[in-house]
């Protein structure tokens, strides 16, 4: 059943309808089995409420204490919890944290570019014609010179002949 069928019943049930529509809501009824129910569990429950609020007694005025409900209503409504302000040092975490996980990563690519498929770790020195090579699963350590020392102390010293 509809809503608004459902307040035409209880409309006619309180009194509240013009006769035109009273007569209409009562050929209704005379038809329909499930608005009869309805009709019957509204009277019910009106007859049930009939005496239950003259018991009841505020301490105040009912204008006051109504006043003081829409107050709270109101209020409710504005407050807002406030976010607190962030800290210096959780804005700055907002920032290290990506930098700090960016320098990781590119430290990690960099030790896996550099890694020689034999397990070991090949690096350069300051000294262009040194080369290291350092293989971890055996704890070896190869330096590389590029040039022979004797020559270069040869070639600065000149060099005499034996006749």
């Amino acid at each position: 059943m509809e809503n608004d069928a459902q307040l035409k019943l209880q409309a006619y049930l309180d009194g509240e309808l013009p006769e035109s529509e009273a007569r209409e809501v009562a050929n209704w009824l005379a038809r329909d089995k499930e608005a009869v129910a309805l009709h019957a569990e509204l009277r019910n429950t009106r007859q049930a409420l009939v005496g239950f609020e003259i018991g009841v007694a505020l301490p105040e005025s009912r204008e006051f204490f109504w006043l003081k409900v829409e107050r709270e209503i109101r209020l409710l409504e504005k407050s807002e919890p406030e976010r607190p302000k962030p800290s210096w040092l959780s804005a700055w975490r907002r920032l290290l944290v990506p930098a700090a996980a960016l320098a990781a990563l590119v430290l990690a690519a960099q030790v896996l570019l550099n890694q020689s498929p034999g397990g070991g770790l090949a690096t350069t020195s300051s000294d262009p014609g040194t080369f290291t090579y350092r293989d971890y699963a055996t704890g070896t350590t190869l330096v590389w010179l590029s040039y022979p020392a004797e020559n270069d102390v040869a070639q600065a010293q000149p060099t005499s002949t034996v006749p």
